[in-house]
């Protein structure tokens, strides 16, 4: 059973470990969230993929921009990696999804691809076939972006729920959190007396309904002080 990181470092360590034995069960496109408000993308993306340093060029990473891609080039050193960008102004791609896209690609992982990357991402997903991607810190389900009618229903079910999560973390506040670490169920962690316990697992993620569910079972009819109120103390622990 995974336990719930103490250090940045460790929660990426986590999810490397699950992408890896997400993508040894068979799955194509995988999810990894690590849902902190004060994190950059890039440093994490630059940890996180040293998991596929064996890949050499066979791993694709693809940044929202030029800009941040050109930083990462500079920044990173000399990688074996290809870096691109998507490119995307307004809800046009400059370079066509046949040019990202190469028969000696193995992999593909995109760093923080917001909604309005969310049809370029899509197209490229369809081109690779069945070559492994993973999407990292994503933030493609801005409602006002996709919409919340027929469009965004249809997004949803051909695109975005053929992605498997399969790391996830984030606290509630600075006494609870939510983790999934494939191939375990998705957990509520409770620390309320500054030591972290497992109080529920889940076989889907929680919304804010079930979570308050779960903490009424543990809390009674108490109110659970500062449940989603900020993320200070966790933030801190994991930023050690």
């Amino acid at each position: 059973m995974p336990e719930l990181p103490n250090t940045l470092d460790d929660a990426i360590a986590q999810a490397q470990s699950a992408t890896q034995a997400a993508l040894a069960a068979g799955y194509t496109r995988l999810q990894v969230e690590l849902v902190f408000p004060e994190l950059k993308a890039m440093p994490i993306a630059q940890k996180f993929i040293s998991t596929f340093h064996d890949r050499g060029a066979g791993l694709k990473l693809f940044f929202t921009d030029s800009g941040i891609a050109a930083l990462a080039k500079r920044d990173w050193g000399e990688i074996p990696h290809p870096i691109r960008s998507l490119d995307v102004a307004g809800s046009r791609q400059t370079t066509p999804v046949e040019e990202q896209v190469d028969p000696e690609d193995e992999i593909y992982v995109f760093v923080a691809p917001s909604s309005v990357e969310v049809s370029p991402v899509e197209q490229i997903c369809s081109v690779v076939g069945e070559r492994p991607v993973i999407l990292l810190n994503p933030r493609l389900e801005d409602v006002a972006t996709i919409g919340i009618g027929y469009a965004g229903r249809q997004l949803r079910q051909r695109f975005l729920d053929t992605i498997e999560p399969c790391y996830y973390l984030r606290p509630l506040d600075d006494q609870s959190a939510v983790l999934r670490c494939y191939p375990a169920p998705w957990q509520v962690w409770y620390a309320p007396d500054g030591e972290y316990q497992l109080i529920a697992e889940e076989q889907e993620r929680p919304d804010s309904e079930r979570l308050d569910e779960i903490f009424a079972g543990v809390l009674g009819q108490s109110a659970k002080p500062g449940l989603f109120a900020g993320f200070q103390q966790f933030l801190k622990a994991l930023g050690r």
